[in-house]
């Protein structure tokens, strides 16, 4: 026998469903972690690979106060979909959508003295103040002003530009290099410098609405660095920012996305038979094998190969061999699971599958890579729209 027969009716070759009632509770979760102050839900990248407008919608149903992207296209995507409230985007480069961003009231963030010019002349033509926060580099080393001459020069144009109507400067803002790992002495640094900018900008005039550093592990477990807004991104689709942090349970959180997709094919083989590109995998005796359809154009991780973890019929299993473009194999060990069955890849872990975290540690990563680069041609499949109660 060499295959089993399919069902009659099979299931999708893969989905990624969505539980929207645990990300309602995610962002319940963290507004009690920092209830001094607003949340941002950060839905940059789809919402890190969950759907960023029915994730949005989700999020702000909870409770959230902002709505927070990365690029300025998420952001009007976000508008296009009818989301309302604050919204706020931080990366752009030179010619970027700043009247679209304008006039769809989006706050958009300045870092230095060009991207000022150019929101400016772009509030100039739109005929309305941009909404403007200022970043600024304490620590991190990517975005941000440096501290310094280069602050106070943004600073100051900043405030020409709102005494002529331009801007409004609605925010002072900064992101941690190290806030997942505890102790890690450029936190108390980047926090310090945090507060001297800040001050620097309020002693001369800034009236922010709001001023925010803390992002996922900042929110769960820095509570000085909470200050008017917190910025949750993996934490609100229930994935601890940090294994060293605590798990997803320690703080109240649950995993949003289960991968799951259908066996396309069960097989007997014989002992010493290779498997997948290279045979970097060969049965050790007779044995079946079962087609998993994903592969690394679906955002599962080549350097997983011989690693990743996938429940099947309650038994955990591992990948055989290398990861392809469309599929991989699982060793079912002479178990004879239907083609069609359902393999789990990851989860919450309630049924004994494997999580993102698992997945994360299989591939030499982090969590957040795993559940972000789950590609399109895997569809979301949303559960528990409604909300609770």
């Amino acid at each position: 026998m060499s295959e089993r027969t399919a069902p009659r009716t099979a299931p999708l070759r893969a989905r990624a469903e969505i539980d929207l009632a645990a990300l309602r509770a995610n962002v319940r979760a963290l507004r009690a972690h920092a209830p001094g102050a607003a949340l941002m839900a950060v839905v940059k990248s789809e919402a890190y690979g969950h759907g960023a407008v029915p994730c949005a919608r989700a999020a702000v149903a909870a409770g959230a106060d902002w709505l927070g992207t990365a690029t300025p296209e998420e952001a009007l995507a976000l508008r296009a979909a009818g989301l309302p409230g604050r919204i706020m985007c931080w990366l752009w480069t030179p010619g970027g959508p700043w009247r679209e961003a304008i006039e769809a009231d989006v706050d958009v963030s300045v870092s230095g003295m060009w991207a000022l010019t150019e929101v400016t002349e772009a509030a100039r033509g739109a005929d309305r103040p941009a909404r403007v926060q200022l970043k600024a580099d304490t620590g991190l080393g990517r975005g941000g002003c440096q501290p310094g001459e280069d602050w106070a020069g943004l600073v100051r144009e900043a405030l020409r530009a709102e005494a002529e109507g331009l801007v409004r400067v609605t925010g002072l803002w900064s992101h941690f290099a190290c806030a997942d790992e505890p102790g890690h002495p450029s936190i108390a640094a980047q926090l310090g410098r945090f507060r001297e900018m800040v001050a620097y900008a309020e002693e001369r005039g800034v009236r922010p609405e709001v001023r925010h550093i803390a992002n996922s592990p900042a929110t769960l477990t820095l509570p000085e660095s909470h200050f008017d807004l917190v910025r949750t991104g993996i934490a609100t689709y229930g994935i601890s920012p940090s294994p060293e942090l605590g798990t997803p349970a320690d703080f109240g959180l649950r995993p949003v996305m289960t991968l799951s997709a259908s066996l396309a094919l069960v097989k007997h083989v014989p002992g010493g038979h290779g498997v997948s590109y290279g045979h970097r995998y060969v049965t050790p005796g007779a044995t079946t094998l079962g087609l998993v359809p994903l592969g690394y154009a679906d955002g599962i991780p080549r350097h997983a190969s011989s690693a990743g973890p996938v429940l099947v019929e309650g038994k955990w299993r591992t990948i055989a061999g290398r990861v392809a473009m469309d599929q991989f194999v699982v060793d079912l060990g002479g178990d004879e699971p239907a083609p069609g069955a359902e393999a789990v890849l990851f989860g919450p872990g309630d049924r004994g599958e494997p999580t993102a975290e698992d997945w994360a540690q299989a591939a030499g990563t982090i969590a957040y890579e795993i559940v972000t680069r789950i590609g399109t041609r895997v569809p979301r499949v949303y559960v528990n729209e409604e909300q609770d109660g």
